[in-house]
């Protein structure tokens, strides 16, 4: 069941997804008349199988999130979508929405390519459900984002496969919804237009007053524009935090075979570890620091499997600003096999006030080759602050007595 959110809900909250299950029926053999189907009835064959797609979900997201969903094909991301936009309906429990939302869950779906331009932007925002009055009110930002003034009274059909993509997405993000739902749409266009498109993302994640769900393959893009992320796997929710944690569980999800027989194998070790290293751990005995200390921490591990080349990578998050000030791709810290613990201090003389994490991974492999076989959350990371006592500007990352511009 799919319902808007009461008036007199949080106002914080854009969309909750309750114990949503959702199944369907895979025919088995085609019955040749009634006759069959009724003997088959009767013998209680069933002729199909049921296939669970979604097993009581639950999530929540909050107004003013870039949330993202990911997870193997099949893993039953799109038909969570496709509940979400009310195109079907749960088995089992209850979706609220908390204002307007627009699904655009495939390229062109609703455009009609005998249809000029003009004409398949106000049939597709109809069926969005907005009236030909809040259509003219963006026509004009639906247009000019597309680019494609000299040819909107041009039918569908005479456009190039870029012009429709452009055109299709265009309506859709440029559509005065409260909720925006994609499905697998960020790499479109051009590269001028894909620049485009980054940058109303990143001028949208400032907006609180718009929420983004976004189905995505891309695990950069996870990183580079969701708040939060949630990982689904054979239909239920693996894990629901931080996108960090979410891009790298997906991708030691995608390097792990599946252990046919064992359907609790993911179940056995905390999230990014495994039976290779069921041991990973940061600590640290300071967490107040100031640009003149050393970050001193410990990793501790166990490595089980004999392998040539394996070696640890540390990467420095900064949670003010975002992005990754620093990390160890330049050089390789090996491991041996074992359980050891090794002692780091990380100087912090070049940076400035702040809240910083350091997280660390296992890799295996020829340096521009590896592959991640574990990795540190969120929870088992290690987080720290800068505080100086002194008047010097706090908003930049690199301290300005460290960078200094050089006059020609």
């Amino acid at each position: 069941m799919t319902k808007d959110l009461a008036k007199d809900s949080h106002k914080e909250i854009a969309l909750e997804v309750e114990h949503v299950s959702k199944s369907f029926h895979l025919p088995l053999e085609k019955s040749s008349g009634l006759k069959n189907a009724f003997i088959n009835w009767t013998r209680g064959i069933k002729g199909y199988k049921e296939q669970h797609v979604l097993r009581d979900i639950s999530f929540t997201v909050e107004k003013g999130d870039f949330f993202g969903i990911v997870g193997r094909n099949g893993s039953g991301k799109s038909t969570l979508l496709k509940i979400i936009s009310r195109i079907y309906t749960p088995n089992r429990g209850e979706v609220r929405v908390n204002g307007s939302l627009v699904p655009f869950l495939e390229l062109g779906v609703g455009f009609n390519p005998e249809l000029t331009g003009r004409e398949n932007v106000y049939l597709n925002g109809a069926m969005l459900g907005f009236s030909r009055e809040q259509i003219d009110a963006m026509y004009d930002d639906i247009v000019d984002f597309a680019e494609l003034h000299d040819f909107m009274d041009q039918k569908l059909k005479n456009y190039s496969s870029g012009m429709q993509v452009r055109l299709a997405f265009s309506v859709a993000i440029k559509a005065q919804g409260d909720i925006l739902v994609l499905d697998e749409v960020l790499a479109v266009g051009d590269e001028a237009f894909q620049r485009k498109c980054d940058e109303f993302f990143q001028q949208i994640k400032k907006d609180r007053s718009k929420t983004v769900i976004l189905v995505t393959h891309d695990m950069e893009s996870v990183r580079k524009y969701c708040n939060k992320a949630m990982l689904i796997l054979n239909g239920k929710v693996v894990i629901n935090g931080s996108p960090d944690d979410t891009a790298s569980a997906y991708t030691e999800e995608n390097l792990t075979k599946p252990n046919k027989g064992d359907k609790a194998a993911t179940n056995e070790y905390p999230i990014g570890l495994n039976k290779t290293v069921p041991k990973l751990d940061m600590t640290s005995n300071k967490h107040v620091l100031t640009s003149e200390d050393k970050l001193k921490f410990d990793v501790a591990y166990n490595f089980t499997k004999p392998e040539k080349d394996v070696y640890l990578a540390v990467a420095m998050l900064d949670l003010g600003r975002g992005g990754v000030p620093y990390d160890s791709s330049t050089y390789t810290i090996p491991l041996e096999v074992g359980e050891h613990k090794i002692s780091f201090a990380l100087p912090l003389h070049i940076f400035n006030d702040g809240d910083y994490r350091i997280k660390s991974s296992v890799w295996v492999g020829p340096k521009h080759h590896a592959k991640q076989v574990a990795f540190i959350t969120d929870e088992r990371s290690v987080d720290f602050s800068i505080r100086n006592n002194d008047d010097k500007p706090k908003y930049p990352l690199l301290r300005n007595d460290v960078l200094k511009i050089e006059r020609l």
